[in-house]
């Protein structure tokens, strides 16, 4: 893990790659929306960055139109295009923390009960199920230690990596940045338009690999 001690005294890149292993979450499953709200309050806080975040780095998650769970459930199962809309917008980044995330889940919940003449039910084998993942983290070998490097070995790191470094880094970095800006910042010739273009990029609505080909194109731009 590109921890912050490393890139202050070493100065190296140690480049990492993850996957996750997936469990429940110990609740039974919701199939209308009363209950999802239910175990949206009582579920470990884990479950909401699996079904909010942890859809890109998943193979057998792949829509275009919705980029988390709940709403591809509300949408699919319960049909209710007007709480997908709500809940498909939502960027699980822009909030300081996940259990600010829960709060404004739990409130478009809230608010869509009160406009509901009744209350559409699932049968249950199609209930949603929370869930949560462990992430496995593992050294692939590639260390860098200049901002060129970046450029040299960004091409060949695996989706799983950048995901690693991009997104999932936000949860350890003090400032809840990527691995990548946080390394850099600890250079003695920190390349700050790298730096501040990074901090540019919209990734709310890209998948992995439209990621990586966006970092690909900063560095190229700014190196």
């Amino acid at each position: 893990m590109a921890k912050s001690t490393n890139a202050k005294k070493n100065q190296v890149f140690a480049v990492k790659d993850c996957a996750i292993i997936t469990q429940t979450g110990g609740l039974d499953s919701a199939i209308n929306l009363r209950e999802l709200k239910e175990r949206i309050i009582l579920c470990p806080i884990q479950c909401l960055y699996f079904h909010f975040c942890e859809t890109l780095i998943r193979p057998t998650f792949d829509n275009p139109e919705f980029r988390n769970d709940l709403a591809l459930w509300a949408s699919t199962h319960l049909r209710d295009g007007v709480l997908a809309e709500k809940l498909g917008i939502i960027n699980p980044y822009g909030f300081a923390d996940l259990e600010k995330l829960r709060e404004k889940v739990i409130e478009i919940i809230e608010d869509r009960l009160s406009e509901l003449q009744s209350l559409p039910s699932v049968p249950r084998g199609e209930g949603f199920i929370l869930m949560r993942a462990a992430t496995v983290v593992f050294d692939t070998g590639v260390k860098m230690t200049s901002p060129e490097d970046i450029r040299k070995y960004l091409p060949d790191m695996s989706n799983s990596s950048i995901y690693y470094h991009f997104l999932e880094a936000r949860r350890r970095t003090p400032d809840r940045t990527d691995d990548f800006t946080f390394w850099l910042q600890f250079l003695k010739n920190k390349p700050q338009p790298l730096i501040d273009a990074f901090s540019q990029i919209d990734f709310s609505f890209l998948n992995l690999s439209e990621l990586k080909q966006e970092l690909i194109k900063t560095v190229d731009k700014y190196l």
